[in-house]
């Protein structure tokens, strides 16, 4: 995180826009102090970026899993604003947990704590020695052949309940297909994509 100071808020915000290449209502900022004397006015922020937010949400989840006694190491990659972690260690299933549950619980964990240390929402998205590039993988491939039989039959399709995330999967799988359209339905865990055949 970098420090500007300058006479306003504004001001030093302009400064941090031009200095970080970033639009300056993009910002993602603190103020650490302001002054308003009669002579003498004089403001400082405190701005992180996204790159911030991934090493913060890499050191919280090392920290988070030491406290299991399990030591990881993390590599990481930011892609359309999205932060992608993956996590690595000797004791991998245990941090997957069955059916990914575990892996799930310390995604939504990760994700509150970067929240809340930078006041804003990132979206971050854990996998744990490529089990989720696998699961996408065959999401995927289910995605492909409901969406055949839907063409063949005409019928709907409602798939299994799925995290956002993959939910995502199916939805980006399935753009662009003749006739095919695809709807997220349902509420919490239950929610659901359907594959719908459109004229």
């Amino acid at each position: 995180m970098k420090q500007y100071t300058a006479k306003t808020i504004e001001e030093a915000v302009k400064a941090a826009s031009l200095d970080l290449g970033i639009e300056a209502e993009k910002l993602t900022y603190n103020v650490v102090e302001e002054k308003k004397g009669l002579f003498h006015k004089q403001a400082t922020i405190e701005v992180s970026t996204i790159d911030d937010a991934s090493e913060f949400a890499q050191q919280y989840l090392k920290d988070a899993i030491s406290g299991m006694g399990i030591e990881i190491t993390t590599t990481a990659k930011i892609e359309d604003e999205i932060i992608h972690i993956t996590i690595n260690s000797e004791r991998n299933p245990v941090l997957i947990g069955k059916g990914g549950r575990t892996l799930q619980a310390l995604n939504e964990l990760d994700r509150l704590a970067v929240s809340n240390k930078f006041r804003r929402r990132y979206r971050i998205l854990l996998d744990v020695g490529g089990y989720k590039e696998d699961k996408y993988s065959h999401i995927a491939y289910i995605a492909k052949k409901n969406a055949k039989e839907v063409l063949r039959s005409k019928v709907d399709v409602q798939l299994s309940p799925m995290t956002p995330d993959e939910r995502r999967v199916v939805h980006n799988t399935l753009n662009g297909w003749k006739h095919i359209k695809t709807e997220s339905t349902g509420e919490g865990n239950d929610r659901a994509v359907v594959i719908k055949y459109v004229e």
